[in-house]
């Protein structure tokens, strides 16, 4: 297993192998890629170590900022990977990093280089 655990939560099959071709384009087997469509995987996963999340905010089962705000408090960083606007976040969580869909690969990669950097 490796020690680089990294979550990504989109419910489009098409955006999730996007997202994750340009982490494994960036980093390749070293990681592990956790992929998964609902807030409730996605909050069994966080309860979990990790490197670093991608968000999407509206998945299966409803928006995921709880989960947003269990890997704040636990200090893993993550990304908003989203359609929707900055202002849809809800306060405590607008100083996180958000690339707006449609997003470049060199957002994604860039932004998980930097998080598993300080990991």
């Amino acid at each position: 297993m490796s020690n680089i655990r990294i979550l990504i939560v989109e419910d489009d099959p098409f955006i999730a192998m996007d997202i994750e071709s340009a982490v494994a384009e960036q980093l390749g087997d070293k990681a592990e890629l956790i992929i998964v469509e609902s807030v409730e995987d996605a909050r069994r996963a966080a309860a979990s170590r990790l490197s670093c999340a991608l968000l999407d905010i509206d998945v299966v089962g409803g928006k995921t900022f709880g989960v947003a705000e269990s890997l704040l408090a636990n200090g893993t960083p993550f990304a908003f990977v989203s359609g929707s606007t900055p202002n849809d976040v809800p306060r405590p969580l607008r100083d996180v990093r958000f690339l707006r869909k449609p997003f470049s690969t060199r957002e994604i990669a860039s932004f998980v280089s930097n998080a598993i950097e300080t990991v």
